[in-house]
């Protein structure tokens, strides 16, 4: 196995700066990096597997910055990358350069490549496949009672709360049920760190040959569904090509489902810790939209989102941004800022005031597209699973869930439960 620091290590000669924070790809202590981030300041110097850049760690700077023009998402204009300190030998580097979509490009041509993709998923179109989910959701919950071991246990995870979202957004996308295992496991080594870089290359390459088919799959006999649409799209009178359908379904297959994944464990998780609160939303005294926006905010789905780029020199407080370089936003850190949310901003509260909104999903133009989405799919998995089992527990210390090593994601490697 490829140890994951080994290609990047040229990149930390390139001006780190001393106290800057690792950011450790084993994840092996989140709440304390969270904390280290918040105490190095608005804008914290951290190192991405030897790479160095900034991350953004308070609400209000971070609201600022994702509307800023002069920070882009364009690879090409960061300075690492275009002198070749920085290259495919990266870990890191298919989060970054994953080929032309929306979630690469700014301006008119990301509004081009955003519009049918948000018009798939309106709030009338949500609700026509509400159904749908409800029914998955029933399916699956049906699954977990039969996959009880016989001491009981069951992987929370495995079972339901990673199936579920991959159900949907596979309906969505009209990629045929029998794939979805393949990208399960495609999709699971591309973001973890354990998986070495030439293998996690090819796969990238075996995911743009899978969706290039399916493409061309469409085109040949449209169906009522996203990728579809995204063919026949033809905005300002230039439809999109082949790349960009492609970069679009491969970036929004992965963010569809892996953190609604994280969402609907990371409120379970909560709530299991925070008995009293469970009870309030068991006997309909706070709504499960309260349960999903804390935990939104607590524990974010997504930790670190790379990157953008500078394209001239920001100030941000008493810090200078400089050209070229690259930007994070740490929306767990963000989600923390006690400056927002108020000083017990660390503490899990489903009564928290809305007016502490947080920006979990981002803002400005790279919003997430399927914010709505993921809101949906957890506000109905979260009430089913504790209604059809209400005496759900951990089958193991709170201590002993382990999370999987993905410097991006929030993710649990398993999530072992009792169903009562």
């Amino acid at each position: 196995m490829n140890c994951p620091h080994a290609a990047a290590a040229p990149a930390a000669e390139a001006g780190r700066g001393a106290g800057a924070v690792v950011i450790d790809p084993m994840v092996q202590d989140l709440d304390g990096e969270t904390a280290r981030l918040r105490e190095a300041g608005v804008l914290a110097r951290i190192e991405l597997l030897g790479v160095p850049a900034w991350t953004v760690t308070r609400h209000a700077e971070a609201r600022q910055l994702l509307v800023d023009q002069r920070l882009v998402k364009d690879i090409e204009a960061w300075e690492l990358w275009r002198t070749g300190v920085v290259t495919r030998a990266w870990p890191l580097i298919g989060m970054i350069d994953a080929g032309r979509s929306m979630f690469t490009v700014d301006g008119a041509e990301h509004r081009r490549l955003r519009t049918k993709t948000s018009q798939a998923l309106t709030p009338r179109r949500l609700e026509a496949i509400r159904p749908a989910i409800e029914k998955f959701t029933d399916e699956l919950l049906d699954n977990l009672e039969a996959a009880r071991g016989e001491d009981g246990v069951v992987d929370l995870k495995a079972v339901f709360a990673q199936p579920l979202p991959m159900k949907v957004v596979g309906m969505l996308m009209g990629v045929d049920e029998s794939e979805h295992p393949m990208l399960t496991r495609q999709y699971k080594a591309f973001f973890s760190m354990l998986t070495p870089q030439e293998e996690r290359l090819k796969l990238l390459a075996d995911l743009d040959v899978f969706y290039a088919d399916l493409v061309r799959e469409k085109t040949a006999r449209p169906t009522d569904d996203l990728t579809s649409a995204l063919i026949l799209a033809e905005e300002g009178g230039e439809p999109l090509t082949e790349e960009e359908v492609v970069g679009n379904l491969k970036a929004m297959v992965a963010a569809g489902h892996e953190t609604t994944i994280g969402l609907i464990l990371n409120a379970v998780r909560a709530l299991l810790a925070h008995p009293d609160q469970l009870a309030r939303v068991l006997a309909g005294e706070v709504g499960w939209d309260a349960v999903v926006e804390e935990t939104l905010r607590w524990d974010t789905p997504t930790t670190h989102l790379l990157m953008r780029f500078a394209t001239e020199d920001i100030t941000v407080g008493d810090t200078v941004i400089r050209k070229g370089e690259g930007v994070v936003i740490s929306y767990r850190a963000i989600g923390r800022d006690t400056g927002q949310h108020g000083d017990d901003a660390d503490a899990f509260d489903i009564t928290r005031p809305t007016r502490n909104r947080h920006m979990t999903f981002g803002h400005g133009p790279h919003i997430c597209p399927g914010a709505a989405l993921s809101r949906v799919e957890a506000g109905i998995a979260l009430p089913a699973l504790f209604g059809r089992f209400p005496g759900l527990r951990l089958a193991v210390p709170d201590a002993e869930i382990t999370k999987l090593p993905v410097m991006t994601q929030n993710d649990m490697a398993a999530f072992p439960v009792l169903l009562g």
